[in-house]
């Protein structure tokens, strides 16, 4: 079995190992190979695109990126960005060929630690983190059986955004989307990720990176999300709400469209992503009928004791979280991204 890099150039070799991860059941979204290009162009971070091969088959893959920041530590991870990664094969030979070569290059490159986003468990003797759950139901063939599958609180909030008479739109640009994106991560204190990088998530992934804008019924923009569509699945991945969204229902009026013209498209399976356990976001998720399903992130430790915590729920950045709000919202919009692009 031979281990090679994906030459970034090469979109031959991307279109032949895209046709193996559409058709590997442990693939994702994420293990597309134009996130190579998107995580190198628009972060910096090299890439390590690794494909197992007999001959000219390929048997597996492994996306990987470097990110090295002094603030936030030197790792190895498979993916950043990403909510799912690690190792998607076809055999646990190239599995474990795979993870052989990250762990050498991991060793190679100096690095903190080497960071597997699986979703299901293969190292049971590596430090794991179990922060994150995922979200994932079955959309059922009738649009109103979807309906009434909604618990009926939520499903009020549903029916509250319609009676409001909001409307959804598919925009062909980022630029509503940002503006709300942007300013909702800052009202929460976090930076936000570049504009160029939705850009590019729209132009790399074509029609599997759609997004839907809320309306009211003036045209004022209330909530945006940006999905990612892969095989019979949608994942609304990214998204952002005005301040006067709660009030109208926009929210919950925006997934609701989502997974409807998800069904009218034939689509099988809506996932609602990773969220932390026992922030809102998970609530919300639950309140939707959603159970949620423990994430396995699988940590190879090289010159650390435990697990990196780099996320707000993390106690040391509370000062940094509550600073960020007061920043007017253009300079946050200029700095965030020299600070997000090494969280990954």
């Amino acid at each position: 079995m031979l281990i090679e890099r994906l030459d970034p150039s090469d979109s031959t070799g991307a279109a032949r190992w895209d046709a193996f991860v559409m058709n590997c059941p442990a693939a994702t979204f994420f293990h597309r190979a134009g996130w190579q290009g998107i995580i190198g162009e628009v972060f910096r971070h090299p890439t390590y695109f690794l494909q197992a091969r007999a001959g000219d088959e390929i048997c597996g893959v492994l996306p990987l990126a470097h990110v090295n920041s002094r603030l936030f530590g030197n790792a190895l991870i498979a993916l950043p960005f990403a909510v799912y990664g690690g190792v998607a094969a076809g055999s646990e030979a190239a599995a474990a060929a795979l993870e052989e070569e990250a762990e050498r290059l991991a060793v190679k490159l100096g690095v903190d630690h080497l960071e597997f986003r699986n979703i299901a468990p293969r190292h049971a003797d590596w430090p794991t983190q179990d922060l994150y759950v995922t979200f994932r139901k079955e959309i059922l063939p009738e649009v109103e059986a979807n309906m009434l599958a909604i618990p009926r609180k939520q499903r009020a909030m549903v029916r509250k955004g319609i009676k409001n008479g909001l409307v959804s739109q598919i925009d062909d640009n980022v630029d509503r989307f940002f503006a709300l994106f942007a300013d909702n991560v800052h009202r929460h204190g976090t930076p936000a990720l570049p504009k160029a990088y939705f850009a590019a998530l729209l132009r790399v992934f074509g029609s599997d990176c759609e997004i839907l804008t809320v309306t009211a019924a003036d045209g004022r923009p209330l909530s945006s999300v940006l999905s990612f569509y892969f095989r019979d699945e949608v994942l609304p991945y990214y998204a952002g709400d005005d301040e006067a969204a709660r009030d109208l229902a926009a929210n919950d009026f925006k997934y609701w469209e989502l997974l409807r013209r998800a069904c009218e498209r034939g689509l099988r399976c809506f996932d609602y992503g990773r969220s932390k356990v026992g922030t809102g976001p998970y609530a919300f998720k639950k309140n939707w009928g959603f159970e949620p399903q423990p994430l396995h992130y699988e940590y190879r430790l090289y010159k650390r004791d435990s697990i990196p915590q780099n996320n707000p729920a993390n106690a040391k950045y509370k000062l940094f979280i509550a600073a960020w709000k007061r920043l007017p919202l253009g300079l946050a919009n200029r700095l965030g991204p020299l600070i997000v692009r090494n969280l990954g």
